[in-house]
């Protein structure tokens, strides 16, 4: 069986915890090389994960011939400029969220990318190819909540150190950035439109500069909304609630699903409640499988780069409400 050879850009935490490891238990996957600025770290990464080549810079990765497709996840800022000189360099690229800065960063994306129209290109939402969310869209269409009118999503974790690469405004730290992406990118996927308008409020740190506490409503019209907290300096938590007409869904650990215990929903209808269990999964290993048959099939992404650019003017959107005080409206 032919396999995509992956090469990762940096020794990012995600990358060497969850990422790599996950990709490497597909049949589909080999990581052959791994890159960073300081070499010591490539050799040192590549040894304890057994990664045949170590490169002490992107770029050394990128000319790599042997080298199909690249994960991305640098720091936010660098998102759009590596994805884009992968491109240039004949790679695939699957980049981690969110996909740029700014709408404006995410659409010199999708402009380079549509240069290179037999490369293919996603944002890593994993979570969408998690069973627990293809159960729960199943669920909503096929109408076992009525009519879905709001989604809740909390997301939130401690973390105040100053040096971490999370709290820095300059390379798109921050609450909304980090995790916030979700709480948007969730009632999109469930809905399959976009919100029309949406208010925010935020609290930016005094001495970080970044927004530690978010909070949003999201209106999607025809009655539809969604609301969403984000934070990164609260107790540790995440939970998603999809509500409808008849009935009621409640997802346990929406983002960070535990590879080796089963995933959790909650179904209520008719004052039921309904425990729903999903297979053991890994989603990145998910993920990573279904962007790599992309390739090897040269066929359509799951989630195109036009659904990261619709994230992204979201994400915009929150950010100039909680500036102005008022409603702002979403123009495509």
């Amino acid at each position: 069986m032919k396999k995509v050879r992956w090469g990762i850009l940096s020794t990012a935490k995600i990358g060497l915890k969850q990422v790599i490891p996950a990709m490497q238990k597909s049949r589909l996957i080999e990581v052959a090389a791994i890159a960073s600025r300081d070499a010591s770290k490539a050799k040192q990464a590549a040894d304890g994960l057994k990664i045949a080549k170590a490169y002490d810079s992107y770029e050394a990765l990128l000319a790599d011939p042997d080298i199909d497709a690249v994960y991305n996840p640098l720091p936010n800022q660098l998102h759009v400029p590596y994805a884009i000189k992968a491109l240039q360099s004949g790679k695939h690229v699957l980049c981690e969220k969110p996909i740029g800065m700014d709408a404006s960063d995410a659409q010199k994306l999708i402009e380079a990318a549509q240069q290179y129209p037999k490369l293919k290109v996603m944002e890593a939402f994993m979570y969408r190819f998690h069973p627990q969310w293809q159960k729960a869209k199943a669920i909503v269409e096929q109408g076992l909540l009525g009519e879905v009118k709001t989604i809740h999503a909390f997301f939130s974790y401690f973390n105040a150190d100053a040096n971490n690469i999370r709290n820095k405004p300059e390379t798109g730290g921050g609450a909304l950035m980090d995790i916030g992406c979700y709480c948007i990118s969730f009632p999109r996927f469930i809905y399959g439109s976009e919100p029309e308008k949406v208010v925010a409020t935020a609290y930016f740190d005094a001495v970080l500069k970044t927004d530690t506490l978010t909070s949003g409503i999201l209106d999607f019209g025809g009655g539809k909304s969604a609301t969403f907290t984000c934070s990164t300096q609260l107790e540790p938590y995440q939970r998603v609630h999809i509500f409808g007409t008849k009935g009621k869904l409640e997802i346990e650990i929406p983002v960070n699903a535990i590879p080796g215990k089963k995933a959790r929903l909650w179904l209520q209808t008719n004052r039921e409640i309904k425990e729903i269990k999903i297979e053991k999964v890994n989603q990145y290993t998910l993920q990573g499988e279904a962007f790599s048959k992309a390739i090897l099939h040269d066929t359509p992404v799951p989630a195109p780069l036009t659904d990261a650019l619709d994230n992204m003017r979201v994400i915009d959107a929150i950010f100039k409400s909680a500036k102005e005080g008022k409603w702002i409206r979403i123009s495509p």
